[in-house]
């Protein structure tokens, strides 16, 4: 049987073909950057430092060589001993690696675990006196279990940390520190970080020996595909754009400083008719888990969340990107930024900018090292608007209630919103002229299917031509 050519990129790379056939099903053909840069060394056995900015594909860059190097030591898993350790900031990301994984682990029947905070620890702890290979962890709650005698790291083979830098800024450093310093001298070590900042290059320069380190991009570079725009917009306006951009067809994330803020907006947007969900530190794990699920689903089409979902959380076919509140920093920026425009894919980024924060936007896009164009929006029904976020607007009665998706009525899991032409497409960013997939709801421009249909009671379209129940739309098209 002749060998894939849809594999031979990876395999090329040093990838055993069975994961490359793995990647092959997944429509994973061509590698990443970062993936063609690190590969070679990480699955020779080399310690890696590796520098990709959000969504360059560092996840499969760590993955792929894991699987690779437990294969070849064929070592048998113990109880409460792992065989490989991966190290990430938040839940969602350590839930978002493990997701990756599996597939890949299957291939050589390799049991993994997710091990953070905010859930009961029996099962993880079940599971680790069962034995397991490769444990996905947050750093707190896996010094807690390794403090009860739950968990040993003396057996470890291959140790990653994911976001290095977000560790840092998260105030973890002291707490890795001492978990690699629990982990085999003589493993291997792989540290993937969108910057390297002085906390990173303390853990380099402790950890890793002699590694091989690849930059894939700048620590400033901005994604090729992203236009970013500045809209100035009066304070007493910037709710009524939120509901404007977030209603028109696409998925959309909106950024915010406090989780006070996030889950404030995120009721005013259902109350005026956009399915929202939130994400922020404040949530149990099983909100945030349901929440995630609702947003990826297409129950809800917009994800109010504060800095913990720019960090690593991959949403497929996010067209739009809001900061509704500019971050404090050009690194946030450009992580939050990196939601959209992933995998090739194109993205709008939008930034609101009231009066009292020009000095503060401006300084941030220079340093951020973008060009972005600057608009003064007098209202909701500025054109521009229209412009960034094409198509027709339709508003649910009461959004998502209580933002449990599980209590939609009449929940559309169609993952997101489509247009018919001249806006934005589910696939992320604007394309010319295409039609959509999903019929349009109006029969004509900027239709959707799926997404809109999440919250319970009737929806309205709002076009040119005024706004309009669902019900005549029906009666129209003699439903």
């Amino acid at each position: 049987m002749s060998e894939s050519p849809l594999s031979t990129a990876f395999i090329e790379l040093g990838v055993p073909a069975d994961l490359s056939d793995v990647l092959a099903a997944q429509g994973i053909t061509e590698p990443t950057p970062i993936q063609a840069a690190t590969l070679p060394d990480s699955v020779a056995g080399r310690d890696v430092l590796g520098r990709g900015r959000t969504g360059s594909g560092k996840t499969l860059a760590f993955l792929l060589p894991l699987i690779a190097r437990l294969d070849k030591s064929k070592a048998r898993r113990t109880p409460k001993r792992p065989r490989a350790l991966i190290l990430a900031p938040t839940r969602e990301l350590v839930t978002q690696i493990a997701a990756a994984l599996e597939p890949l682990a299957q291939v050589h029947g390799f049991k993994t675990r997710t091990v953070f905070g905010g859930v009961g620890q029996g099962p993880q702890v079940q599971a680790l006196r069962a034995g397991v290979d490769i444990l996905i962890a947050c750093p707190g709650r896996l010094e807690d279990l390794i403090q009860q005698g739950a968990c040993d790291l003396g057996a470890v083979e291959v140790t990653i940390l994911d976001e290095a830098d977000h560790m840092a800024d998260l105030g973890f450093l002291p707490a890795v520190r001492r978990l690699l310093d629990q982990t085999p001298k003589s493993g291997q070590r792989m540290l993937f970080s969108a910057t390297l900042d002085a906390g990173v290059n303390v853990l380099v320069k402790r950890f890793l020996v002699d590694p091989a380190t690849h930059e894939a991009d700048s620590a400033q570079s901005p994604v090729a595909k992203m236009d970013h725009h500045v809209l100035h917009v009066h304070r007493d306006h910037r709710v009524a754009v939120l509901v404007d951009l977030t209603s028109a067809p696409g998925r959309t994330m909106v950024f915010t400083r406090t989780k006070h803020g996030a889950k404030a907006l995120a009721r005013q947007l259902n109350a005026r008719g956009v399915p929202t969900v939130e994400l922020h530190g404040n949530l149990a794990q099983n909100a945030r888990t349901r929440n995630m699920e609702a947003f990826q689903s297409g129950k809800a089409t917009t994800l109010v969340a504060t800095d913990i979902a720019a960090r690593g959380i991959h949403v497929d076919d996010v067209a739009l990107v809001v900061h509704a509140d500019p971050p404090a920093e050009h690194k946030a920026y450009l992580h939050r930024s990196g939601r959209t425009a992933r995998a090739g894919a194109a993205g709008t980024v939008i930034t609101l900018m009231t009066d009292q924060q020009v000095k503060d936007v401006r300084s941030l896009t220079r340093a951020a090292g973008i060009n972005p164009t600057m608009t003064k929006v007098s209202g909701p029904d500025h054109a521009m608007l229209r412009q960034l976020a094409p198509g027709e607007r339709v508003l649910v009665a009461g959004g998502l209630p209580d933002e449990r998706p599980a209590q939609s009525n009449n929940g559309g899991g169609g993952g997101g919103r489509r247009r018919s032409s001249g806006g934005r497409s589910q696939g992320g960013g604007r394309s010319q002229g295409q039609s959509s997939q999903g019929q349009s709801r109006s029969g004509g421009q900027g239709g959707r299917s799926g997404g809109r249909r999440g919250g319970s009671g009737a929806a309205t379209t709002t076009s040119s031509g005024g706004t309009h129940s669902a019900a005549d739309f029906s009666r129209r098209r003699g439903r």
